[in-house]
């Protein structure tokens, strides 16, 4: 499995009115193709930003991300809309349009000024439904989706764009339980099957400790690294996890909460 984007002693925050806010720095690690690595912290840690800087939503502080070897700050924005995909947590703020079209508004970085779709376009747009298993929504109006099923047409639209990194911003919030869950085995299963480079930030630590192939725990002044066996055999995931009352088995990578 390739290493595609890669961090090297990375430093992110803000610069308002030329004082510098740091967020997080010494950051060192990377995210493999072919597998699901979720980002976990808490709330205030940094992991917006860390996604927004890893997205070039906005620039690092110092140090530097690579994606396949390139500095990312290298890339014009249209390589990089060829290159990264993200999905947010916001919905889509849009009314009269069909799951297909929105679907297809992520070949926009393939069309021309128009947005015009080519067959071979079109037939993107539809494996992509295909490979999230939403055929059957493919003529809905958005606006009538449920959040569940939202989130899936935004995970086909970012197919769509063939991207060989997709970054997801809490992709299973605002879900049910067994939603979650399935949003999480379709994000397995996509990263595994299409080798795409598939990072994203979630609360729902329990599920990602169960799913996940790698998992970046965001603490103060420390970021950890590695699969959730790791992590729980180092004893960082009892440190970020366990506190009165909640106890975390290192074994079963299970919570259990007394009363």
């Amino acid at each position: 499995m390739n290493e595609t984007v890669q961090l090297h002693n990375l430093s992110i925050g803000y610069t308002a009115k030329g004082n510098e806010k740091v967020v997080a720095n010494h950051l060192n690690a990377s995210i493999r193709s072919g597998e699901l690595t979720c980002l976990l912290g808490q709330n205030g840690i940094g992991k917006s930003t860390l996604l927004r800087t890893l997205s070039a939503f906005q620039p690092k502080l110092s140090g530097s991300v690579q994606i396949n070897g390139r500095e990312i700050a290298d890339y014009t924005d249209k390589e990089l809309s060829r290159t990264i995909g993200v999905v947010l947590t916001e919905k889509p703020d849009v009314q009269n349009m069909t799951v297909e079209e929105l679907v297809g508004m992520g070949r926009s970085p393939y069309t021309g000024f128009w947005g015009t779709l080519t067959d071979a376009d079109k037939q993107v747009v539809g494996e992509s439904i295909r490979l999230v298993g939403i055929q059957s929504l493919q003529q809905r109006m958005v606006y009538t989706l449920s959040d569940g099923e939202r989130q899936k047409v935004m995970i086909a639209k970012a197919l769509a764009q063939q991207t060989p990194v997709i970054y997801l911003d809490e992709p299973t919030a605002f879900l049910d339980f067994p939603s979650k869950v399935e949003m999480m085995q379709l994000l397995h299963r996509l990263a595994a099957s299409e080798q795409k480079t598939v990072f994203l930030s979630t609360h729902d630590v329990e599920l990602a400790l169960q799913i996940a192939d790698c998992i970046w725990l965001m603490e103060p002044e420390q970021l950890s690294v590695g699969t959730p066996e790791q992590l729980a055999g180092q004893g960082v995931l009892s440190r970020f996890i366990e506190r009165d009352g909640i106890r975390f088995d290192k074994h079963l990578l299970t919570i259990h909460v007394t009363r």
